[in-house]
């Protein structure tokens, strides 16, 4: 399945996103999530199914003063 990933066209077996931020090797990263620029809390995840041609977003909170 083809997603945009932050912006990059990526190829993906995974459908739950869950899953698919294994894929993507996110992992156990703490990172937040938006699919098609919805905000998608970690608790939900595994709920959630991609679909063909939708846009992920990760992002890794930054830190610093």
């Amino acid at each position: 399945m083809r997603i945009i990933l932050n912006g990059e066209e990526r190829e993906i077996e995974e459908r739950l996103l869950a899953r698919a931020l294994c894929e993507l090797d996110f992992g156990d990263a703490v990172v937040a999530t938006a699919v098609n620029e919805r905000f998608v809390p970690a608790s939900q995840r595994s709920a959630i199914e991609l679909n063909d041609g939708d846009r992920l977003e990760v992002l890794a909170p930054m830190q610093g003063g």
